[in-house]
């Protein structure tokens, strides 16, 4: 079942799985900027971004086309990398950018735990949504593992690559957003997708019971 069957079927459990789809791409964000202020840099806390609060998150389309196709993103939370000390900056690059994708990632295992719990099928409207709620979050997180900018794939990229490789992820990135839409539109990025969701689903499935 999709999410536009499951308002269809059950406006009720449609609002409960959109309140918690919302809170994973919030999440996703907040763990950038909580990283980054581990790290040294307090940028997302001085324009208060540290908060649960979704009015501080939201953006209306991403928001939008979470809640109808089941992709979406929240207001990118603003880091600034100068402020963490030279020596740690390349590991913060990759710290900071995987953080969003560990909480993806968390949220799909706390969903398929709870279902793994309940039922091994998702028959029933508390299954459908857990159900729903670890595969799109399995989603975000494959997709966004995608090493094109400006999606977190490429920052982690950078933190390994050379200058020469990190320069010219710089030079695309104005460009990224559509390079990402275009190849999205024609399928080309689908296999990269499906095998970032094997691996996270491999790696989840080591730590269910």
């Amino acid at each position: 079942m999709g999410l536009i069957q499951l308002l269809i079927k059950d406006p009720s459990a449609f609002i409960i799985l959109s309140v918690l789809l919302l809170y994973s791409v919030i999440f996703h964000e907040l763990a950038h900027g909580w990283v980054a202020f581990k790290m040294g840099d307090p940028t997302a806390k001085w324009l208060g971004r540290l908060t649960l609060n979704p009015v501080k998150h939201i953006d209306p389309f991403g928001a939008l086309m979470l809640l109808i196709v089941g992709f979406g993103w929240a207001k990118p939370v603003p880091v600034n990398l100068e402020n963490i000390p030279a020596d740690k900056r390349r590991k913060g690059l990759i710290l900071v950018s995987a953080a969003g994708i560990t909480a993806n990632i968390i949220f799909a295992f706390v969903a398929l735990l709870l279902l793994r719990l309940i039922s091994p099928e998702p028959s029933g409207m508390v299954e459908q949504i857990l159900f729903l709620l670890a595969r799109i979050n399995i989603i975000l997180a494959a997709f966004n593992l995608i090493p094109i900018p400006p999606l977190d794939g490429s920052k982690i990229l950078m933190g390994f690559a050379p200058e020469s490789v990190n320069k010219l992820l710089n030079q695309i990135e104005p460009f990224g957003f559509f390079i990402v839409i275009g190849l999205l539109f024609l399928g080309a990025l689908d296999p990269v997708i499906n095998l970032f969701q094997y691996i996270i689903l491999t790696v989840i499935s080591v730590f269910l019971p």
